[in-house]
């Protein structure tokens, strides 16, 4: 009977001779450690895995940029509808003046009872509506080509429509010139 002192193990002696020529399976080094190549290509998978996942990551700033340019289109797109129901023109136009402390832009021509957001989700965004004061959001169905240039920081978004199409960010967020 085994017991579990050193040396009280019991050796498997090989049954026949197909045993004794059978191949011996490797079970690891007898230290147990790794070898130096080993580690070397565990760190070169690791290092080219954060390279891979840090490149994947957005820049903050641009990921800020591009929701407030998806949030201003739909806000467009919100305040056009109203325009045509209520078969008044609505204006939207980015506040320059400290007139109004609160307001970042101004929708002007919605009724009372349909306020819309008037602020950035990001205080630094700024706007500037390219070729005149303001965007006109209708009540016709079918406007003039405009378009918005977002600003935050270095980087810059345009939004517009061709007067049929919603308006949508028209390209990636790129570095502003």
């Amino acid at each position: 009977m085994p017991t579990s002192a050193p040396g009280s193990r019991r050796c498997r002696q090989p049954r026949d001779r197909a045993d004794r020529r059978a191949p011996r399976v490797w079970r690891g080094r007898p230290d147990g450690g790794f070898t130096l190549i080993e580690l070397l290509i565990v760190i070169a998978i690791v290092g080219l895995s954060v390279g891979v996942v840090a490149l994947s990551l957005r820049d903050g700033q641009a990921a800020r940029l591009d929701e407030e340019a998806v949030r201003l289109a739909a806000l467009f797109e919100m305040a056009r509808a109203e325009s045509r129901a209520s078969g008044a023109p609505v204006r939207w136009a980015p506040v320059t003046l400290a007139v109004d402390a609160g307001a970042q832009f101004r929708f002007v021509g919605l009724p009372a009872s349909q306020p819309l957001p008037q602020q950035w989700l990001d205080p630094q965004t700024r706007a500037e509506v390219v070729g005149a004061p303001a965007v006109v959001l209708g009540p016709e169905a079918i406007l003039p080509a405009q378009r918005v240039v977002l600003r935050l920081g270095a980087k810059r978004v345009d939004i517009g429509s061709d007067g049929l199409a919603p308006f949508a960010p028209l390209a990636a967020v790129t570095a502003a010139p």
